[in-house]
């Protein structure tokens, strides 16, 4: 394994487990420090919230989300004091936000009061304009695009992720959603499976959630990386801060293309994907995008050793 053409991933809302991080916190100092940190930071106990929280209240969006963001970035601590790394940083939807904390474009605190408010805001628009989403297995996402099109004279309706060729997610109106799902079903979708969401995100119902975060956004101090970092609207590398804060406020609305991103940084030379995070979905993502890209989830210690080993061996 080559730093220079490894990739770094960060999962997105999810991804969330009971009990993640846990092992990390007790097994690592610099992971337990970041906890501690998050703590402190947001004068709630993110900590406890990961270690002992139940899966409905993990789900919760003002929780799901800084509790994935720390998680990860525990995880990516203890990666780093075992002297691993990459070169590249991504993240899928909330992940971006460690992703680029892994980059060092934001500092931690930073990262964690912009994840905070983003989910906080994010909740909110969930209440005020109710939607929901729904992935799609087994379609093209020309077919998936013009469901949604076509479903779009019910309502609120189109691509949230482009996942994997065959795996994409809508969000938008309950009703139009099912309509959607009705298009694409008779297009020859194999699977469709609405999902258990606070909301229609990566949609136009997430509109009051903008105002919120791009005032957070004007505030924060963004760096440029140091690591090459892919955003999700647009698939490309983006290193000028101005472009990076953008990027973020536009992702709350605009679809994450998550397989054209893992494309550009194969093309980029990555030839090895590390998952730093838990659930493993973005791993099972890349071998769907495309078989041959070497990835591994670092969801639990034991994967850490084990990672660890094989680089020694």
């Amino acid at each position: 394994m080559n730093r220079s053409t490894t990739a770094l991933l960060f999962p997105g809302q999810g991804s969330q487990t009971p009990g993640m991080g846990r092992d990390f916190a007790e097994a690592y100092a610099a992971s337990g420090q970041i906890f501690d940190q998050a703590d402190q930071i947001l004068g709630r106990s993110i900590s406890k919230l990961c270690f002992e929280g139940s899966e409905e209240n993990l789900r919760q969006t003002v929780n799901t989300q800084p509790a994935l963001y720390v998680t990860s970035a525990a995880i990516l601590a203890a990666m780093r004091s075992e002297g691993i790394d990459g070169s590249m940083a991504a993240g899928h939807s909330l992940g971006e936000y460690t992703a680029l904390y892994a980059a060092g474009a934001l500092d931690f605190e930073t990262g964690l009061r912009l994840v905070d408010v983003r989910a906080r805001a994010m909740e909110e628009a969930g209440r005020k304009m109710p939607g929901t989403m729904a992935a799609l297995i087994g379609l093209e996402p020309e077919k998936i695009a013009k469901a949604c099109q076509e479903a779009s004279t019910v309502g609120i309706v189109g691509p949230a992720n482009w996942n994997s060729q065959q795996q994409a997610v809508i969000s938008g109106q309950p009703e139009a959603v099912d309509r959607a799902i009705e298009l694409a079903k008779e297009a020859g979708c194999k699977k469709a499976i609405k999902l258990n969401v606070g909301g229609a995100f990566h949609s136009p119902l997430m509109l009051p959630a903008v105002d919120p975060l791009h005032a957070a956004l004007c505030d924060a101090k963004i760096n440029s990386p140091n690591l090459k970092f892919v955003a999700n609207v647009n698939a490309k590398f983006l290193s000028d801060p101005e472009a990076i804060r953008a990027s973020l406020e536009d992702q709350i609305l605009k679809c994450v293309d998550w397989v054209d991103t893992i494309l550009a940084m194969a093309q980029a030379g990555a030839n090895y994907f590390i998952e730093v995070g838990t659930g493993g979905v973005l791993t099972g993502l890349n071998k769907r995008i495309d078989k041959s890209l070497n990835s591994l989830s670092l969801s639990t210690v034991q994967e850490l050793k084990n990672l660890c080993e094989a680089k020694l061996s």
